[in-house]
């Protein structure tokens, strides 16, 4: 019991640290403090762009697309719910509807005009945060969680965990390449997406624990 709670201390804490760096973006955007990170980040990214970047780039931010996301939504939830992990399910569900949800909230509250640098996309919308990159993290975070629990050998664990790392690594740097998003869009994107995707496994482990405790005791008495 000591150990869980411990946990559950520790889960919250890292949520509020990085809630409270979420915050400092956030301000860091307002006060316009933020700027020479982002043109300095902006000035690598868009320096490198040769022909075959390009079509490698907007070929990942298609996969970040809502359209995208949905699908590969849709066809996760389907095999958990053949499978009969009917608790996963819903977390999925938690994680990828709460998600999009708190995007346009944010964006609503924050109303930051795109970039005007070296557009190679239109697109419309605001900046703050991404929403492809806020997508992109729980989407391949929450899936590798799943997946990681259904592992049993450490390389197969390792595999899932990079290749999430990388599908949220390209689809972030897609968008600063592309010229839809600042660099700070895309860290308060991962910054506002980890608080949900650790609060939604937070809350889940705590119900499954509960539920095995009531099987416990059924099986006893």
């Amino acid at each position: 019991m000591c150990d869980l709670s411990l946990r559950l201390l520790l889960t919250w804490i890292a949520s509020l640290i990085l809630m409270g760096l979420f915050v400092f973006v956030s301000a860091a955007i307002h006060l316009h403090t933020i700027t020479s990170f982002d043109e300095v980040i902006i000035a690598f990214v868009q320096g490198s762009e040769v022909p075959w970047l390009t079509a490698t780039m907007k070929a990942f931010t298609t996969i970040g697309s809502t359209g995208i996301v949905a699908l590969i939504s849709f066809a996760s939830l389907a095999i958990l719910l053949w499978k009969r992990h009917r608790a996963q399910a819903v977390l999925l569900v938690a994680v990828i509807g709460g998600t999009g949800i708190l995007n346009q909230v944010l964006k609503f509250i924050f109303k930051r005009e795109r970039p005007e640098f070296h557009r190679l996309i239109d697109i419309g919308g605001y900046s703050f945060p991404s929403g492809h990159t806020m997508m992109a993290f729980s989407l391949y975070t929450i899936i590798a969680y799943i997946v990681w629990r259904n592992l049993r050998t450490s390389w197969s664990r390792a595999a899932i965990i990079t290749a999430a790392a990388l599908m949220i690594m390209m689809i972030a740097v897609s968008r600063i390449y592309l010229g839809v998003h600042f660099p700070s869009d895309i860290v308060g994107g991962i910054l506002a997406s980890a608080v949900w995707v650790i609060a939604s496994i937070a809350v889940y482990q705590r119900f499954q624990r509960k539920m095995l405790s009531a099987w416990k005791e059924s099986g006893v008495n």
